[in-house]
């Protein structure tokens, strides 16, 4: 059966469709690191975890509640009726050429009382579980977005690691000089113990990722199971 004008159309449409499918589905592929800083694989990455619409308002919201959870409340300052001391009047009311006065305690006498100090006070605030989960998808969107996450091979977190050589391999991936934070699948004591002394290092497990540590690094660094833990947590396949 010969070829019309249309037959041929509809197959370059099918070339063209399928193309852009394998494109969008590339866009969210990272190579995988091993110990030397050599690309051993590329790993996929679930579309609904880094390609989440960032929400730049609720990140800035999620921010702003982690900061303040992170606040104490609990200094606190004695006012006059609550410092120790005589309650004996001073001085004679009358006769003195001094001001009256009634108590050592006053705010105006060294070792009194504090007018209007600090308070122990509750500066929590919250945020619901979805919006929760918005931002820190949203984080790590942006941050893939803008190129800022590599992957690295579980194999690592097995190795008898050195200092020296966790060092070497961040220089040769241009991350000695940046502020990294490690997503660990779990806190692995050896990873840590080998990276803590590294300068701008800092480390979480996979579960307690938030958005204020995904967006205060300049670098994401995760590993494979680090990734499956996180498609867990959120319920991705």
């Amino acid at each position: 059966m010969p070829r019309t004008k249309r037959t041929i159309n509809e197959e370059k449409n099918k070339i063209t469709d399928q193309k852009t499918v394998e494109k969008k589905q590339s866009e969210f592929v990272l190579p995988v690191y091993d110990l030397i800083g050599e690309k051993k694989e590329d790993l996929d990455l679930p579309k609904e975890i880094f390609g989440f619409k960032v929400n730049e308002k609720l990140l800035a919201q999620a921010v702003r509640v982690y900061l303040f959870n992170q606040r104490q409340g609990t200094v606190s300052t004695k006012t006059r009726g609550e410092v120790a001391g005589s309650t004996r009047k001073i001085y004679r009311q009358k006769g003195t050429g001094r001001a009256r006065h009634g108590s050592i305690k006053a705010p105006i006498f060294v070792g009194g009382g504090i007018v209007g100090g600090p308070k122990p006070k509750d500066y929590s605030l919250k945020i619901n579980k979805k919006q929760n989960r918005q931002a820190i998808l949203s984080a790590l969107s942006l941050q893939f977005k803008n190129k800022n996450i590599l992957v690295f091979d579980d194999k690592i977190l097995n190795e008898n690691l050195k200092t020296k050589t966790v060092f070497q391999l961040l220089k040769k991936l241009d991350l000695n000089d940046k502020k990294t934070l490690f997503v660990l699948p779990k806190m692995e004591e050896k990873f840590i113990r080998a990276s803590r002394n590294i300068e701008k290092t800092d480390f979480i497990d996979a579960k307690s990722i938030n958005a204020y540590k995904i967006l205060n690094c300049q670098k994401l660094v995760l590993f494979k199971s680090s990734v499956l833990e996180i498609k867990n947590h959120f319920k991705v396949n």
